[in-house]
Parts: C-alpha cells; sequence; structure tokens
C-alpha cells in the first residue's frame, strides 16, 4: 500500500479549490517541495496547471506541470504526484499513449505521496468502469494505476426520490457494474477522501461519508474515520 489521498472532488460549495481538503494535502505532502501536476484530464493544460500553482504555492510546494516538458522526466524527478479531476477517459487515453502508467506507478511503489481528485482518484483504481464520465475519447484500455485493489465512484450522488430524472441513478448504474464485476465499489460523497498509508486505509472528509457497493449485499453506509483497510485485500 502507497502514501495515498484520493479526493472525490476538488472544489466544495461556498469554498475556493482544494480549500476544503487543505489540511489532508499538507499532511500528505508534509517535506515535499516539488510536485508534479498532471493536467491530462482537461484541454487546456497550461491554464489547468495554473489554478494549481496559485493554490499549493502559497502552500509551500512548488508545482511543474509534466506537460510542460518530457511528462516521463518531469515525474521522475518529482517528490510527489498530482492527477486532477476532468474527463477520465481523455486522462487515461493520454496516460497509455505517452506512456505514463508505469512512470507513475514506479514513482509511488517508491515512495513518492500520490494526491488524485475525482478523475485523478478513478485512475488509481484498476480500471475506469465506476467513473461516471462520458466516454469523449476511447482509450487504448480501460486499464488504470490499480495502486488500490478496489472500485471507486467519485461525486457519488444519492437516489433522491423527488426527483422527476427517468434516467438511471448512480446506485443503479453501481449496481449494474457489480452484476458483471465481482470486485467492491466505495462510493465516495462530495467533500470525502481516502488516506492511504502502509496497510492502513481511512475515510475522511465530510460527515456524510460514503457507500460500500459489493455484490450480493445491500450498500453498506460508511462514516469518516471508518477503517477501510479490509478492501486491500479484495
Amino acid at each position: 500500500m502507497s502514501n495515498l489521498l484520493l479526493l472525490s472532488n476538488s472544489t466544495a460549495p461556498g469554498r475556493g479549490y482544494l480549500e476544503h481538503a487543505e489540511q489532508a494535502i499538507r499532511e500528505i505532502l508534509a517535506g515535499v517541495t516539488r510536485l508534479a501536476f498532471v493536467p491530462y484530464a482537461l484541454a487546456d493544460h497550461d491554464t489547468y496547471t495554473t489554478q494549481v500553482r496559485d493554490t499549493l504555492g502559497p502552500w509551500g510546494f512548488d508545482v511543474v506541470g509534466v506537460h510542460a516538458g518530457d511528462p516521463r522526466a518531469v515525474l521522475a524527478d518529482a517528490e510527489a504526484v498530482f492527477v486532477g479531476g476532468g474527463n477520465t477517459f481523455r486522462l487515461v487515453d493520454r496516460l497509455h499513449r505517452l506512456g505514463l502508467l508505469e512512470v507513475i506507478r514506479e514513482r509511488v511503489a517508491a515512495g513518492a505521496p500520490y494526491v488524485g481528485s475525482s478523475a485523478g482518484t478513478n485512475v488509481a483504481t484498476p480500471s475506469l468502469r465506476t467513473t461516471n464520465d462520458m466516454p469523449i475519447v476511447e482509450p487504448p484500455s480501460f486499464a488504470t494505476l490499480g495502486l488500490v485493489p478496489f472500485q471507486i465512484n467519485p461525486h457519488y450522488l444519492d437516489p433522491d426520490p423527488a426527483s422527476t430524472h427517468q434516467g438511471e441513478t448512480r446506485e443503479q448504474r453501481l449496481l449494474q457494474y457489480l452484476e458483471e464485476n465481482a470486485g467492491p465499489v466505495l462510493a465516495m460523497r462530495e467533500g470525502t477522501w481516502l488516506r492511504g498509508r502502509g496497510d492502513a486505509l481511512t475515510l475522511g472528509g465530510e460527515p456524510s461519508g460514503a457507500r460500500l457497493f459489493c455484490r450480493d449485499a445491500d450498500p453498506r453506509e460508511l462514516v469518516p474515520e471508518s477503517d477501510l483497510g479490509f478492501l486491500l485485500s479484495t
């Protein structure tokens, strides 16, 4: 198990970019100076990197966009990796085509902290299959980093009994995933995150918590500070 912070989202209502998770980000990046930012989930890499630099710079971190040079070299030199949110299909496509999946795995295996948000959290799992995003591009594979052995669904929304929307709820889509795939899915509500250290895994963030979906079982409610280490053996 690596040194991970997996955020459900980057921006909480009424708060600035990453502000809701500032303490958690400062904690995982303690002692880090140079941070490699992976901006490929959005189309405008420069603007995205500037947003991250403007936020994390005042916190004491030097943010370098991997797109600014040889991405493999930037990642190899960085003390930590941050993969931002956006469209997961676009992100996975670029990671495959640039050959960055193995580079990131190697850096994390060597001890570099990994911070992911939304799409960056999706790619920390074995596959992008539980993303909420539209497949705007077709990546060579759905395989992702596999930093954790289970799936995550960020931005989880509970079914709304008052809604007139006739499409599938997020719950229905995750249950359909489990009809075809055996592994569990952690559905993380807005403002929550996972903190992984060694063989420990803990849910953090907002009191709304998360739901755990497993095949042949009712979804299970999880509250912040829940010990989720059992998911590492799934």
